[in-house]
């Protein structure tokens, strides 16, 4: 299995900031457990603050024969329409993941605008979240 793992805006900043919502490991000591739980299954990683690179990660996980990308868009969940429509325009299915219960925090991350063209949504369990996406690709019955 083929997986791609999109980090958004500010979670490069994850084991800096806001600790008590999103822990204390980096991002970097994150992927690394990911990596070690799908030892057998290839994964890359992705990261970055800009929403045109993350539109652009998305259309070429397309053309790389990924069997499935695991998205934590941060803050653009709520609100870009740029990467709605990217995952709209590809074949890979699309996991969206929160660390924290957004529906437990603020109003305004109540409203996704990526949820209806993703497979499924996964949150509230921190590092584990991304896990759980990756593991939901193996019960479509192509695993």
């Amino acid at each position: 299995m083929k997986l791609l793992f999109i980090n958004g805006v500010n979670l490069n900043m994850t084991g800096k900031r806001e600790k008590s919502v999103y822990g204390t490991q980096t991002l970097d000591d994150i992927n690394e457990e990911i990596a070690a739980y799908f030892t057998y299954d290839e994964c890359e990683f992705y990261q970055s603050n800009n929403e045109g690179d993350i539109c652009t990660q998305i259309q070429l996980a397309g053309d790389e024969d990924f069997d499935g990308i695991i998205l934590n868009a941060g803050a653009f969940t709520h609100y870009s329409y740029a990467i709605r429509d990217a995952i709209a325009s590809v074949d890979v299915p699309v996991i969206e993941v929160h660390m924290s219960n957004v529906h437990a925090r603020e109003e305004f991350r109540h409203k996704s605008v990526i949820s209806e063209v993703c497979k499924g949504v996964i949150a509230g369990f921190g590092k584990y979240s991304y896990i759980l996406a990756g593991e939901s690709f193996r019960f479509d019955g192509k695993y």
